[in-house]
């Protein structure tokens, strides 16, 4: 059995005494990233508060390497958890160094006198989020994202074994984003740190995360590995979608199709169609696509974005219920796109259809974006 680092126990968390989210059970081994998500207002921010200690929990038990969160010390909770949430500080005449330098406090005495050896972890803590250059910036002068990569660097300095993190990627631009959660994964994976976090990029969950935490309602909607949760019909319930799909597959969020009547049939295979299918996305023109075996790369996108997809088993011929289908559409569509169609012993069928697109003068071999 695996020796459990993190436990929620039948907790219960919310404000005055009234229960907000109840029965949050989960089990996190040392050095897992677990990550909750889930739609604005589903109380992700008030179950970290409450596993670390900021807001009184209504029932259950939160534990912690076998201790219980509620019997541990200030000092003891500090020296185990770092704690990364979204309000903003407006800490007056602090450097950035000053704010990183207060994640040493735990472990210094009364005045706060830092050793020789607590300024270096300072400097390390911060050359690890790449904010050395902001070491005598005023905190409260700096951006939005620099503000959360401070904040980190103060949580790395307080050397935690868990460190919990509230939307963290806000107000960052992507090459940040990345770069926070690859610190985040290295301080996982190297250093046995556990890292729970809320994220809003579902798409950037899936990819770091141990195990996702799903927030929806008063109880808890699904926990589990990304693989168990990222299925489209569970995130499309997690996040009421109506528009618009998610694929577990490419980890995107994609538009809705266009509506309308078909008038344009795209051809292609391993990939060569979805720029085309994005860019007749984009001009909101609605189209069939095919014949797509149902394991080809197309095929994963051509199913949410277009009208209806001729398809074939892999590995097999194309059979005549596929290439008849596909005939129809040449004769019935005004445009037939060639985005790149590989001929190969199973599609050679594919072939006729492009010769029955050129005979009738439909066929074009691209389309500009």
């Amino acid at each position: 059995m695996a020796a459990y680092y993190f436990q929620t126990k039948n907790l219960a968390v919310g404000y005055d005494g009234q229960t907000l989210i109840r029965d949050i059970t989960i089990d996190v081994e040392k050095g897992e990233i677990v990550t909750l998500i889930g739609p604005n207002g589903a109380g992700k921010s008030t179950i970290l508060k409450s596993i670390t200690r900021q807001l009184k929990t209504i029932a259950g038990t939160v534990v912690i390497d076998r201790s219980d969160l509620k019997r541990l010390s200030l000092k003891e909770l500090a020296t185990r958890m770092a704690v990364v949430l979204t309000e903003r500080m407006k800490p007056e005449l602090m450097t950035c160094r000053d704010i990183v330098a207060t994640g040493r406090y735990p472990y210094t005495g009364r005045l706060g006198i830092l050793t020789a050896e607590d300024e270096k972890k300072v400097d390390s803590a911060m050359e690890a989020v790449h904010a050395l250059e902001l070491c005598d910036r005023d905190f409260n002068a700096i951006s939005d994202g620099q503000r959360q990569r401070i904040l980190l660097a103060r949580a790395i300095c307080q050397e935690p074994e868990i460190i919990i993190l509230d939307e963290p990627t806000s107000f960052l631009d992507i090459r940040h984003k990345l770069e926070l959660l690859s610190i985040l994964r290295g301080m996982a994976k190297e250093k046995g740190i556990t890292v729970i976090m809320s994220l809003h990029e579902i798409d950037l969950a899936q990819k770091v995360s141990d195990k996702i935490l799903c927030v929806k309602g008063e109880t808890i909607d699904t926990y589990g590995t990304p693989e168990q949760v990222f299925d489209e019909d569970n995130i499309r319930a997690l996040y009421d979608i109506e528009q618009g799909f998610f694929d577990p597959c490419f980890g995107s969020i994609e538009l809705p199709r266009p509506m309308g009547e078909p008038r344009i049939l795209v051809l292609s295979a391993c990939g060569t169609g979805i720029p085309v299918y994005r860019a007749l996305q984009k001009k909101n023109l609605p189209f069939c696509a095919g014949i797509l075996y149902t394991n080809d790369l197309d095929y994963r996108l051509a199913r949410l974005l277009a009208a209806e997809v001729v398809t074939e088993q892999p590995f097999h011929e194309i059979g005549d219920a596929a290439f008849n289908r596909a005939m129809e559409l040449v004769h019935t569509c005004d445009t037939v796109i060639d985005a790149g169609v590989e001929l190969g012993p199973c599609n050679r069928r594919m072939e006729e259809v492009l010769r029955a697109a050129e005979r009738e003068n439909k066929l074009k071999r691209k389309i500009e974006a």
